[in-house]
């Protein structure tokens, strides 16, 4: 069965196949962000064990325990010197901060009572810190770290302060429940943490990669006015050059030897005059043609760039008279244009595109005789990165994605009005098909008053 393939952006976050940085450093963790934290539990540490020893009354190692709290203290200094507020460590270093604040507490926590100290929970801190913030194999080193050291505090440690002559003697089953529900919530908090944070890491590279393609036919769209005003720039240089010459050309003996040369210099003056003058008139005569399209023409627009690969691109078109026309929307040609690719990737060997359209609506179906969409994925296609790669046909070795193909296709061509709805064929034959739907005043803006009149059939192919 098949996959969905996507194109720009990466699982973990680096440059996309686009070029595009999708932010995986700027999710690196702020040093001054694990300072503050630190600070934070200095703070919580030297106020507990000085209210424990002084107001309670309790005794307890209180040198040995504010010489591990002064040495997260001077850790902290340390970090203040050698790194800016703004400074991002690497994943590798900020795990190993990570993994300092998980050996201090077990210090402290070794001083004053193992697991039986009701701080010991706090073992979930830096772990819960690490699920959002690296990878999983980085967040499985630190929860087995904090899983190692609550185990050995369990046979070893000091005894949990309490009132003297009255010491407290805690079942060891009781110590075994402590355990388990410390490691428990470590390897729960671990799983669900991680798994919150990379669906958010993914729909925000999702988002990214988006935005990357829509600036860029932004600025495809805003090509034609900037042609325009090159244009009517440089006429006037170019009208003086021609006059220049021309007065040259006068000037020259019949048998001059650059009669030749310049007479090469007025056809050339005369091919970018002409140029000049095409590319002014887009915005005038024909700025119509190109605001607005017809189905048809916007089809074959998206479906141009495909039609080398070996597979043959059917459109046909159903409907009654006119045909729509709506206004040029690089959105909805590139939505379609990466929807036929993908099927083109995964077509055996014919991709047929139906139009239709009735007074209500307009209709694009994108079908290919491929092995269909996987059941396992379908019901999850327009999510970012839902893909597999062991059954994809890619184009080139270099051709990969990484599921976020229809996502944006789909953001794309939902921001126009339509409806995404993928499916698959009915057996016997085999394929997938997705279908693009629009409320036809919404296709086509400003002509809800045209009247549908003979019908319209035709075919073509292409290979």
């Amino acid at each position: 069965m098949r996959p969905f393939q996507g194109n720009p952006g990466t699982a973990d976050g680096r440059r996309s196949p686009l070029g595009l940085d999708l932010g995986r450093r700027s999710r690196r963790l702020r040093v001054d962000t694990l300072v503050r934290l630190r600070w934070l539990a200095v703070v919580g540490q030297a106020t507990t064990v000085v209210f424990v020893r002084f107001g309670l009354g309790f005794p307890i190692p209180l040198g040995l325990c504010l010489l591990f709290i002064a040495s997260s203290a001077w850790l902290n200094v340390l970090l203040r010197f050698r790194f800016g507020r703004s400074d991002r460590l690497e994943d590798l270093p900020a795990a190993l901060m990570l993994a300092y604040d998980i050996v201090q507490l077990s210090a402290l926590l070794y001083l004053t009572g193992g697991l039986e100290n009701p701080f010991s929970i706090l073992f979930l801190a830096p772990i819960m810190i690490a699920a959002v913030s690296f990878n999983g194999a980085i967040t499985f080193g630190l929860t087995l770290l904090g899983v190692a050291a609550a185990t050995t505090l369990i046979f070893v440690h000091y005894p949990l302060p309490w009132m003297p002559g009255a010491p407290l003697n805690l079942p060891f089953l009781y110590i075994g429940g402590i355990w388990m529900a410390i490691t428990i919530g470590a390897v729960f908090t671990a799983i669900y943490a991680s798994r919150i944070a990379e669906e958010t890491r993914k729909l925000a590279d999702a988002f990214a990669a988006t935005e990357l393609v829509m600036a860029r036919e932004q600025h495809l769209s805003q090509l034609d006015g900037l042609a325009a005003a090159a244009a009517h720039e440089l006429g006037t240089p170019l009208a003086t050059i021609t006059l220049v010459v021309k007065e040259l050309q006068k000037q020259l003996p019949p048998q001059s030897p650059f009669g030749e040369d310049v007479g090469l210099i007025v056809q050339e003056i005369g091919r970018c005059r002409a140029i000049l003058a095409k590319i002014a008139s887009l915005g005038d005569e024909s700025g119509d043609i190109l605001s607005e399209m017809s189905l048809g023409v916007l089809l074959e627009e998206a479906v141009a760039p495909h039609r080398d690969f070996g597979i043959q691109i059917g459109i046909a078109k159903e409907g009654l008279e006119p045909e729509p026309i709506c206004r040029r929307n690089p959105g909805i040609i590139y939505g379609i244009g990466n929807l036929v690719e993908n099927a083109i990737d995964f077509a055996r060997t014919e991709v047929k595109i139906t139009a239709r359209w009735n007074a209500t609506s307009v209709e694009v179906a994108i079908a290919d005789d491929g092995p269909g969409f996987s059941p396992d994925v379908i019901g999850r296609l327009g999510e970012p990165y839902v893909t597999t790669r062991k059954d994809r046909r890619a184009k080139s070795e270099e051709d990969f994605g990484l599921g976020l193909g229809l996502f944006i296709a789909k953001t794309l061509l939902e921001r126009s009005g339509a409806a995404v709805i993928p499916s698959n064929i009915a057996p016997p034959q085999s394929g997938a098909r997705v279908t693009i739907r629009w409320p036809r005043a919404i296709f086509e803006p400003g002509r809800r008053g045209r009247v549908l009149g003979d019908p319209v059939k035709s075919v073509f192919t292409s290979g």
